[in-house]
């Protein structure tokens, strides 16, 4: 058993001083407000519970840096990803992997939703071991030691109507039988590892198979990227007469169980279906910035009934809180007024809510019966001087986070990974991915 005392930490009533958790097996099994440190382990400043990153494509963060300036759209982006996409093997993945998962657990960050659909070799042949691309990244977050749902993407085609081609190749099992084959070869045999499904959209999921998705995902986490393009939903739209949404709906693609991703560019019934199905919305504010997406209607669907949570998508910043307060700025600059999400709201969308659509129903609290996830926000730095204490979600950043602990195991001391060189890391798997070959 290990005992922690904070300062301060963030309870679901709010924050409280002198907080002493009892934990054991990785659990939280008591609470006690106001106490000495006694002779507990002690986390600094403001603690608050773990963060989840519910959208995460890691190979993407090979990116980071690589604008020139020159202008352009999603799609001249998508081809520099493809760049990268082509250059991966499981070797390299995995300390790519390993370097932006250790990146977010210095963020805060305690698990991770890998929306994953880079399987196969070049031109879609199998590796021996047919989910040898999935085992590295599941194999890269044991080793950080955060969380991660593998959300093993299906991808058929190239666009409505379109076969694939190049890079997308990599991406396809031929069809969704073929899909559903490889991922029941993928063993989960781990506490810290959880296996999910994704429809990567609708138009690289023709509409007559995104059931047979939907039906190997019962009961599972189920995400798809939804209307993140106006294209999209235009292409939608000719190909069979309803929004990317509807297409959803008639296919059994909505519900408590699934996250749609971005759901940027919405009509007003989109927002019904989804919130009455109490379908979840995973927004990627930074990202969509990055990639001169759009802002989608947060408030709307909170209010019609969505859960939402964040994810860094592209990785163009790893920064939780950045993320979820970017949800309220950019309410602000959309509608020119502010106030549409508490502190407190801010921390759920971060914490417990993008855990739930992770699967881990057990995180993103700090109570008897959590998981012992402690992120400890330093109130040191002149960016928070006089903040109040809750204020902190709504200020805090990436780099005010301290210590991070997972299950009751420290994994960030000071602001460095107990076991990664993060900075290296990146700076290695990156480079050798972008020398000419």
């Amino acid at each position: 058993m290990a005992t922690y005392w904070c300062e301060q930490a963030w309870l679901p009533p709010g924050p409280q001083p002198g907080v002493r958790f009892e934990v054991e097996r990785g659990r939280i099994t008591a609470v006690a407000v106001d106490v000495p440190a006694g002779d507990a382990e002690q986390l600094p400043g403001m603690v608050l519970p773990g963060l989840a990153n519910a959208h995460s494509h890691a190979f993407h963060r090979a990116l980071r840096g690589w604008d020139t300036g020159a202008r352009g759209t999603f799609w001249t982006w998508r081809e520099q990803m493809y760049q990268v996409a082509a250059a991966l093997e499981p070797d390299s993945y995995y300390r790519l992997a390993r370097g932006v998962y250790a990146e977010m657990a210095l963020a805060g960050i305690t698990c991770v939703g890998e929306f994953h659909y880079l399987h196969h070799a070049a031109g879609g042949t199998r590796y021996a071991e047919p989910n040898a691309m999935g085992e590295a990244l599941v194999q890269a977050a044991r080793d950080v030691g955060i969380r991660i749902t593998l959300l093993d993407t299906c991808y058929l085609a190239g666009g409505f109507g379109r076969e694939l081609e190049g890079v997308q190749l990599r991406f396809s099992d031929g069809d969704a039988a073929g899909w559903s084959s490889r991922v029941d070869q993928f063993t989960v045999d781990d506490t810290q590892v959880r296996l999910g499904a994704a429809v990567h959209s609708v138009r690289a999921v023709p509409g007559e198979a995104i059931p047979e998705v939907v039906e190997w995902a019962r009961h599972k986490p189920l995400h798809v990227h939804l209307s993140e393009q106006r294209a999209e939903n235009e292409a939608c739209l000719a190909a069979h007469g309803c929004t990317p949404t509807q297409l959803l709906e008639s296919s059994g693609a909505l519900g408590p169980d699934v996250t749609a991703v971005h759901a940027t560019h919405l009509a007003a019934g989109d927002v019904a279906l989804l919130g009455g199905s109490g379908t979840g919305v995973c927004l990627c504010p930074t990202t969509e910035a990055d990639l001169a997406d759009g802002i989608g209607p947060a408030p709307q669907l909170r209010v019609a009934g969505s859960p939402l949570s964040i994810g860094s998508d592209g990785h163009s910043v790893i920064d939780p809180l950045a993320e979820a307060q970017a949800i309220e700025s950019y309410q602000r600059l959309a509608t020119e007024t502010r106030g549409h999400f508490t502190a407190a709201d801010l921390l759920d969308v971060a914490a417990e809510a993008g855990h739930r659509s992770l699967g881990w129903t057990d995180a993103g609290r700090l109570e008897v019966g959590a998981r012992a996830d402690f992120v400890a926000i330093d109130l040191g730095s002149p960016r928070l001087a006089g903040a109040a204490p809750g204020a902190i979600p709504a200020v805090a950043r990436a780099d005010d986070v301290r210590e991070v602990v997972v299950d009751g195991r420290r994994i960030v001391r000071d602001r460095a990974h107990h076991a990664v060189d993060t900075a290296r890391e990146l700076r290695e798997s990156i480079s050798d991915l972008r020398t000419p070959r």
